[in-house]
């Protein structure tokens, strides 16, 4: 169990209060005319991926605070009892160990003082062989994976990045909203003798998982009976007897521990879809690259530490400059579900209210994260970025090697992701506005009137990500840096990251109003609730 720490006690936090009054209103600019080798000490990187933070809100004595804020976390204290199996999911009793599916022979991690690798590696040989299998097998054309949350969106994050590396074998789809049209959309066109279905569901009861996993069934047995479950399903779950009980042969259903989060699982069994796509040998690489970012975390010294950085960096724009929420804007079209995957994986860990010490946290905690890839953002919302009433930090990642054939359209995509961390940061100025309209033989009239339309201030931080390339190992060292930042900031805000109470009230209510709807007793609801489940009854 992690210690708790109060922030609004430490001294460094006060020293950060000050900060946030006077260099938190300073112009970046000006940090670059004072320091012009700003970008050199405010850069790193590690195996290919490299950070430059020299655009955010932040000076060199804030940067340094900072890192005496996390000394006073006692961070290093937590990565360890992190890494080293302690139960720091603390409401459920549980470690918090998914690093350790993507060892290598020859790690160790230890739950309740038992080496839990063995099994690792043994369920890893398990479900890469069943991948390569699939791949191999002509007859299937097809995998649908039916899941939900953590079951689908890393899986489907990293089988849309991973695009590229999808050399043969069968097509990926996915399947995951209750709303039966997402299973008729994906359904529509297959053939269910060329279909391999994985339900994905730890406990085998996921009411949307379950309620698309016996629809697809029955699509099935409608067309080839029965005894094609057996052929046509897998599972990753830990209840083997309600697999079982599906249909789903025991050698066909991977299991994993409860010390893996679903939001944190791609990297075992519920990544079964991804290996299926880009093969065993990809999904290795992916592993590799995440364990060489869970290298680099333990052993990189703090000022180099890339996920303790920028956890620092996006606490001091959270708590201290105010701005809510993050932004996410991969330049890459292959990792256009990255923000919709980094907002189950940060607002489900950090989105909490309560300290670990069971108290209310009297200080911010998570940020909204939101994003789109570019430079689609750019024709939709970047107008709200640059000149909006609200300042949202932004992450743009960008990739130096092309990911097609088009090498004219990847300069025009690098030109962008560059011009737009510059534009953010420079803004333009009402002088410069009015020297252009002068230019281009304005009127003094028209440029009164339009001229303050098109100023906007700038300095609006942003921290620049380039992968050399995007590949599996580096895919993977860009997901697990999110992860390891995640947790430097839960526990600087003293809140526990691991659990997820706030998504169980909603599920147990729409329990009941479904028992509800079955003619079971009905239960107290507020007047607007009875109206609408009485509205929606009617025919």
């Amino acid at each position: 169990m992690l210690k708790s720490f109060h922030l609004k006690a430490s001294k460094s936090h006060q020293r950060l209060l000050d900060l946030a009054k006077t260099d938190g209103h300073r112009s970046v600019t000006d940090f670059f005319k004072e320091e012009p080798s700003r970008y050199h000490s405010m850069h790193a990187e590690t195996n290919g991926l490299m950070m430059d933070w020299s655009k955010q809100r932040i000076s060199k004595a804030t940067m340094e605070t900072l890192h005496e804020l996390a000394s006073e976390a006692r961070w290093q204290e937590g990565r360890d009892a992190l890494f080293s199996g302690c139960a720091i999911n603390q409401t459920e009793g549980r470690a918090v160990l998914h690093m350790a599916l993507r060892a290598e022979p020859g790690d160790t991690f230890k739950v309740d003082g038992e080496d839990v690798m063995p099994a690792v590696l043994e369920v890893r040989k398990a479900m890469l062989a069943f991948a390569d299998q699939v791949r191999s097998n002509v007859e299937i054309h097809n995998v649908v994976n039916i899941g939900i949350g953590g079951s689908d969106l890393g899986p489907l994050m990293v089988t849309k990045a991973l695009r590229r590396f999808h050399d043969g074998g069968p097509s990926i789809h996915f399947v995951s909203n209750v709303d039966g049209a997402h299973l008729e959309a994906v359904l529509d066109g297959l053939s269910p003798k060329n279909t391999l279905f994985i339900v994905v569901s730890k406990t085998f009861t996921t009411q949307e998982t379950m309620a698309n996993a016996m629809a697809a069934k029955a699509w099935l047995v409608d067309a080839l009976g029965t005894e094609a479950v057996r052929s046509h399903f897998a599972a990753v779950s830990t209840n083997l007897s309600a697999a079982g009980e599906f249909g789903i042969d025991e050698q066909r259903t991977f299991g994993f521990s409860d010390w893996v989060g679903g939001r944190y699982s791609l990297w075992g069994p519920v990544g079964l879809s991804i290996a299926c796509g880009v093969g065993s040998g990809n999904f290795k690489a992916l592993l590799k690259g995440a364990r060489a970012m869970d290298v680099h975390f333990q052993q990189a010294p703090d000022r180099e530490n890339l996920p303790l950085i920028s956890a620092l960096t996006g606490i001091w724009s959270r708590e201290y400059l105010g701005f809510e929420t993050q932004v996410v804007l991969p330049y890459a079209q292959d990792l256009d579900r990255f923000p919709a995957y980094l907002q189950q994986a940060d607002m489900e860990s950090n989105g909490k209210s309560t300290g670990r010490d069971g108290k209310p946290v009297p200080h911010a905690t998570g940020a909204v994260v939101w994003g789109e890839a570019g430079t689609n953002g750019q024709h939709a919302f970047y107008q709200l970025l640059h000149q909006g009433t609200s300042i949202h930090p932004a992450d743009i990642i960008a990739v130096k090697s092309p990911m097609s054939l088009h090498l004219e359209h990847h300069e025009k995509l690098l030109a962008n992701a560059i011009a737009q961390a510059e534009a953010l940061m420079v803004g333009r100025r009402s002088d410069q506005v009015i020297a252009e309209m002068q230019q281009k033989g304005a009127s003094p009239s028209e440029i009164e009137a339009v001229s303050p339309h098109r100023v906007f201030a700038g300095n609006r931080p942003s921290t620049f990500f380039l992968l050399d390339q995007l590949d599996p190992e580096t895919l993977g060292m860009l997901i697990a840096f999110y992860e390891h930042r995640i947790f430097v900031q839960g526990l600087i805000w003293n809140i526990c990251s691991y659990d997820q109470w706030g998504v169980e009230l909603g599920k147990n209510l729409a329990n009941q109003i479904l028992k509800e709807w079955n003619g079971e007793s009905p239960a107290p609801h507020d007047p607007s609730t009875n109206a609408l489940m009485q509205r929606m009854k009617q025919e």
